[in-house]
C-alpha cells in the first residue's frame, strides 16, 4: 500500500512551503532590485561626475582651482602621463570597474572606479562603495530573518488552519468510528453543515440505511429459510423414526431409512453452519462441553461410506489421541464432510485414511490429486479443481468460512504417494481438550 501523509499535515506542510517559497521569493527579489538600482544610480553618478571634473580642469588648467567633491577621490593627468597613477588603474578604459583594493591594516575594500580617457586627459575617480556593501550584508541578514519569521508564522497559521479545516472531517471520522464500535447506524447529516462533509455524511446516512435494511432483509430471509427447511426436515425425520419401528421391515429397507436418517441430520447441521456464517456468529457447543471430533468423524464415516461401497476402496480410521473443538457439532460436522466427502467422491481405487490427533484431523486419499499452485485456488467460490468430476465448487468456500470465523485452519496439498491430503487443524482448544480428558 502506497505510503501517504495525512491530510491536515499536507495542508500544514504546503500552508508552510507556500508561505516560505513566497518570502523568499519576495526577499531575493528585493535583494536584487536593491543591488541593481544601487550600482546602476551609483555608475551613473560616477560617470557625470567624472566628466564634469574634466571638463571643470578643462576651463580651469590651474592646478590650484577649487573643485572638491568630500566623497569621491579624483585624479586626472595629461593623455599618456602615468608617473602619479597607479599601475593597476592605467589598464581600464574609460568605464566603471569594481575593485577590490588594500586599505589599513591589510584589510580589503571594495571601492569602485571610474576612468575617463581622451586625447587630452587621463581621469579617474574612486569611490569607496564598503559602507554600501556593508549596508547590502545588513540587507540581506534582515531579510533572512524576515524570511525565518515568515516561515515560522506560516508554519502556525497553517496548523490554526488545518485544525479549522479537519475539525469536521474528524468529527465525522470520530462518529463513524463510535458508530462501528457500537454496532448502531446513526444519522450523520444533522450534526454538520450543508457543504462538502455535509454532503459526504449524508451520502455516508444513505449508505448506511441501505446496509442496514439489507442487512435486515437477510436476516429476515435466514430465519425465514431455517424455519420453512426445518419444518419439512423435522416431518421426515419424525416419519422415518416411525417407519423404523415397524415390526415387518426388511433388512434393505430398514438401512434406506437409516440413509434417510443420516441425510436429515447431514441437512440440519448444513442449515445450522450456514446461519452462523450468515450472521457471523462465533458459538460454543449448548451444553457447554467441546464436540467430540472424534464421534463426529465416525459417524461422517459411516454415512459416507455409500459413496464407496462399490469401489475398490479401503477407508481407514486412525484414532491417535482424543480431540475436541470449541464449536457446535454441526458446524464440526459440516466441515469434516466436505473434506472426507471429497475423498471419498474422486477416490476411484486405493484407499482413503483418516487420521485424528494432534489437534488436527488430516484425510488422504489416492484420487486424481491436485497441483500445489492449485490449492489456494480452490477454497475460492466457484473453483473447482481440473481433475475432478461435477460440482458447483462450494463445499471447500464454505469450510474455509467455517475456519475463518472459529480460528481453525484449512489446507490441501499433492500427496507424495499420489493423490491429495486435506487437513483441519482446531487449534489450541483442541490440545487443552486433550490435556483435560488425559488426566487421572
Amino acid at each position: 500500500m502506497r505510503y501517504r501523509r495525512r491530510l491536515r499535515s499536507r495542508i500544514i506542510i504546503s500552508f508552510a512551503l507556500f508561505g516560505l517559497g513566497l518570502t523568499a521569493l519576495f526577499a531575493v527579489a528585493t535583494v536584487y532590485m536593491r543591488m541593481r538600482l544601487e550600482d546602476q544610480l551609483v555608475n551613473n553618478t560616477l560617470e557625470r561626475e567624472l566628466r564634469h571634473f574634466v571638463e571643470f580642469k578643462r576651463d580651469n588648467p590651474d592646478p590650484d582651482a577649487p573643485w572638491s567633491m568630500s566623497t569621491y577621490d579624483a585624479q586626472i593627468v595629461r593623455a599618456g602621463r602615468t608617473a602619479s597613477v597607479p599601475l593597476a588603474w592605467q589598464k581600464y578604459d574609460t568605464g566603471v570597474f569594481d575593485i577590490e583594493g588594500i586599505g589599513d591594516q591589510d584589510k580589503t575594500l571594495p571601492y569602485k572606479l571610474a576612468v575617463y580617457k581622451d586625447a587630452d586627459f587621463w581621469a579617474y575617480l574612486r569611490f569607496d562603495v564598503s559602507t554600501q556593501k556593508l549596508s547590502e550584508r545588513q540587507l540581506v541578514v534582515v531579510l533572512v530573518a524576515s524570511v525565518l519569521v515568515f516561515a515560522l508564522f506560516s508554519l502556525l497559521i497553517g496548523f490554526w488552519l488545518s485544525a479549522r479545516v479537519m475539525s469536521p472531517v474528524s468529527e465525522l471520522a470520530q462518529r463513524v468510528r463510535a458508530m462501528s464500535r457500537s454496532g448502531r447506524p446513526e444519522p450523520l447529516k444533522a450534526h454538520f453543515a450543508d457543504d462538502e462533509v455535509g454532503q459526504l455524511a449524508a451520502a455516508l446516512d444513505d449508505y448506511s440505511t441501505q446496509l442496514t435494511q439489507m442487512v435486515q432483509r437477510d436476516r429476515e430471509f435466514n430465519a425465514d429459510v431455517s424455519h420453512e427447511l426445518r419444518t419439512p426436515l423435522s416431518v421426515i425425520a419424525s416419519t422415518t423414526e416411525l417407519l423404523q419401528g415397524s415390526p415387518d421391515l426388511t433388512d434393505k429397507l430398514r438401512e434406506r431409512l437409516k440413509r434417510i436418517e443420516r441425510a436429515v441430520r447431514q441437512s440440519s447441521e448444513l442449515i445450522d453452519a450456514l446461519l452462523l456464517l450468515s450472521r457471523r456468529e462465533r458459538q460454543a457447543p449448548t451444553d457447554g462441553e467441546a464436540t467430540d471430533v472424534v464421534k463426529i468423524v465416525e459417524q461422517i464415516v459411516d454415512a459416507q461410506r455409500v459413496q464407496v461401497a462399490n469401489k475398490p476402496v479401503e477407508v481407514r480410521v486412525e484414532i491417535e489421541e482424543a480431540l475436541a473443538a470449541a464449536a457446535p457439532s454441526s458446524v464440526v460436522a459440516v466441515a469434516l464432510s466436505n473434506l472426507i466427502g471429497n475423498a471419498f467422491k474422486y477416490t476411484q481405487a486405493g484407499e482413503v485414511i483418516i487420521n485424528v490427533g494432534h489437534g488436527r484431523v488430516s484425510v488422504e486419499d489416492t484420487g486424481p490429486g491436485i497441483k500445489a499452485e492449485d490449492a489456494e485456488k480452490l477454497f475460492e467460490r466457484g473453483v473447482r479443481g481440473t481433475e475432478v468430476g461435477t460440482g458447483g465448487g462450494l463445499g471447500l468456500a464454505i469450510v474455509r468460512r467455517l475456519c475463518e470465523l472459529y480460528g481453525w485452519k484449512v489446507a490441501l496439498a499433492p500427496r507424495p504417494q499420489g493423490g491429495a491430503t486435506a487437513t483441519l487443524e482446531f487449534g489450541r482448544r483442541g490440545r487443552d481438550f486433550i490435556s483435560d480428558t488425559s488426566a487421572p
